[in-house]
């Protein structure tokens, strides 16, 4: 796991003193060493922070010249057949003076070409100079577990690992997008391929960008897609299935057992960590390690008694991290780590669990995918409830009863937007889900969100409503939505940055491109999520491998205890935000009135800590120009 920065200039020499500056505040994504290359006609510059996983020596540095193409490579992530890749490129005629997946990487492109993109299997995000193609390409794994970013102007083009490093070069605005901004309030969190900031791109997963050096032209494709699901499997039993995915696991978690460090597993208690932890038990021929979060007489949000009875069953070596309330120091931290606001508040056990791992392994193995592949969301029941009360309940009546639950239920508490999904369609419901503020509350938030045409206000649940609308059920098009926007770029932001802050790998096995393939294609929406079920293929599973005390029914995750955080530990913050007389790109009257509605033991505890957390960040980048873009 690494950090890259590069830089391609047309018009004037590359600024090579800047692109040391962004490469190296990006030293917590690489703190074991760094490097940098430039052209010969300084056109590209590639900077490089390491850290060092797969191949310890000198010879895994980076940026790394292939010996006989002359290519050059910046490379963040790690490709997990590698080994199998270098077996047959060697058959083929290539040769190797590294143990490194990056030298395959740099040997599979000369020998495919940009074809190469679809055998890789692992977590990417790189760039490759072609000196004589006279190009540069740059690339991300299908499912988005590693960032890259990209800005253009005036004849340049930057990329990096992290935002903040485009940001050293004052020459970028940091004006907010209100069309991004809209959709952090109704979120969490920006999607797509525009972030909060204006001009600053983020690259798709599964796609690639190529740069033209000779006419400075940049074209951006795809090279992967979700795959397209079936509504029923085609004559596999289910005790069938269970051993094709075990079987599947078993070579994913194999696979990203491979390192040249120490490895720990991210295990909860929960059906996903527990299954990572089980099958790396199995495959693995020294004991595992296991870390989990724990909340002392936080009943309802503590794991440890979970995780504790899995490895026990497994015979783990087993931490448990006591969770406190983190100081405003913390808070400043992540919030300057993640560059643009985010309003998951698991981040910080997330922090928490990666910065113990760090001090006993340099990666980590956790179960991130296993919701959005399998169905496990506690919303998947109750859009199949949904689709079935359309059948059979009239619109005029479903409106009306969504009206009035609108007028009785608070808003934040479970079930008003079920009830204002089942008044529209099944695009209505999932766009529902995870909402934080309606259109018109963001509206009256923010002046600049105010300003924005109807269309544009309401664009944030329309793209989710339209997403993947050719697909046959509901089970289908929610997990499909979920693996595109949710786990992309909330989930895994979260555990990339989170993470990288302490110099932590994580790695995925449910996002093994085999996985990822055999729960679109080969498990039927029964197996997936009914109406009153989750992750019933996992818990069969799950029921082979793990202690039969174990309620695989729990949906936990990294939940934390934000009520009584922001009510008691926070509250001083809370009040520094609201007290800061600076302009804001938001009301801080809304602020005060979350506060008091907390304190009257309303269910706001999302939203302020929402508005809490992009205060801050505004403090910390010191953003209140708005875009008109």
């Amino acid at each position: 796991m690494c950090g890259i920065v590069g830089s391609i200039s047309l018009r004037e020499p590359v600024d090579v003193e800047l692109l040391t500056r962004q490469r190296d505040v990006m030293t917590h994504r690489g703190p074991d060493s760094e490097g940098l290359w430039v052209s010969p006609d300084r056109v590209v510059a590639f900077g490089h922070r390491r850290l060092a996983i797969i191949d310890l020596s000198p010879g895994g540095h980076q940026p790394m010249i292939h010996h006989s193409s002359g290519c050059v490579i910046t490379f963040n992530g790690e490709i997990y057949n590698y080994v199998a890749l270098r077996v047959e490129l060697r058959n083929l005629g290539q040769s190797f003076k590294t143990a490194s997946d990056t030298e395959v990487i740099l040997a599979a492109y000369q020998e495919w070409g940009d074809a190469f993109l679809t055998r890789l299997e692992g977590m990417f995000a790189f760039a490759i100079y072609d000196p004589h193609r006279k190009r540069v390409l740059l690339a991300r794994d299908r499912a988005g577990e590693k960032p890259l970013f990209f800005h253009t102007m005036d004849g340049r083009t930057s990329f990096a690992s992290e935002i903040k490093a485009l940001l050293i070069d004052s020459r970028y605005s940091r004006r907010v997008r209100p069309r991004a901004l809209n959709e952090y309030l109704a979120y969490g969190y920006t999607t797509g391929d525009e972030t909060i900031f204006a001009g600053i791109h983020r690259l798709k997963p599964g796609s690639k960008v190529v740069v033209n050096l000779l006419t400075g032209k940049m074209i951006e494709s795809s090279y992967w897609e979700l795959p397209t699901t079936r509504a029923h499997a085609a004559d596999d039993s289910d005790d069938t299935l269970v051993e094709r995915l075990h079987e599947l696991l078993r070579g994913a978690v194999s696979r990203q057992l491979m390192a040249d460090v120490p490895v720990g597993i991210l295990l909860s208690g929960g059906v996903d960590s527990s299954l990572i932890a089980a099958i790396a038990a199995e495959v693995s021929r020294a004991p595992i390690s296991t870390y989990t979060v724990r909340f002392p007489g936080k009943v309802a949000f503590d794991e440890g008694p979970f995780a504790r009875l899995v490895s026990a069953h497994l015979g783990s070596v087993h931490t448990e991290i006591d969770a406190r309330p983190p100081s405003l120091d913390l808070l400043r931290r992540l919030t300057a780590q993640f560059d643009e606001p985010f309003a998951d508040s698991s981040m910080i056990p997330m922090f928490m669990v990666s910065e113990e791992i760090r001090h006993h392994a340099s990666v980590a193995i956790g179960g991130d995918g296993g919701d959005e592949l399998f169905g496990g969301y506690k919303r998947y029941p109750r859009l199949i409830r949904g689709e079935q009360l359309r059948k059979v309940i009239p619109e005029t009546m479903r409106r009306a009863v969504a009206s009035i639950g609108q007028q009785l239920i608070f808003d934040g508490r479970a079930g008003l937007g079920t009830l204002q999904g089942l008044a529209g369609t099944l695009g209505t419901s999932i766009a529902n889900a995870g909402r934080i503020f309606r259109e018109d509350e963001r509206a009256a938030l923010a002046p600049s969100i105010a300003r924005l045409t109807p269309t544009d206000l309401c664009a944030p649940e329309r793209r989710r409503s339209e997403m993947f609308s050719d697909r046959c059920s509901s089970v289908q098009r929610a997990t499909a939505v979920d693996f595109s926007s949710y786990m992309v770029d909330d989930v895994l932001v979260k555990v990339d940055r989170a993470s990288m802050l302490s110099s932590l790998e994580v790695r995925a096995p449910f996002l093994d491109k085999g996985i990822i393939d055999f729960a679109f294609t080969s498990v039927a929406d029964h197996l997936r999520a009914t109406s009153r079920e989750r992750k019933v293929l996992l818990k069969k599973l799950g029921a082979k491998v793990l202690p039969a005390q174990l309620d695989l029914s729990r949906k936990q995750g990294f939940s934390i205890p934000l009520a009584d955080w922001l009510r008691q530990t926070w509250r001083g913050t809370v009040s520094e935000v609201v007290a800061d007389r600076d302009q804001s790109i938001i009301s801080n009257g809304e602020i005060r009135r979350l506060q008091k509605l907390l304190d009257q033991g309303k269910p706001v505890q999302d939203r302020l800590f929402s508005l809490v957390v992009l205060r801050m960040w505004e403090r910390t980048y010191q953003v209140t120009d708005v875009s008109d873009g």
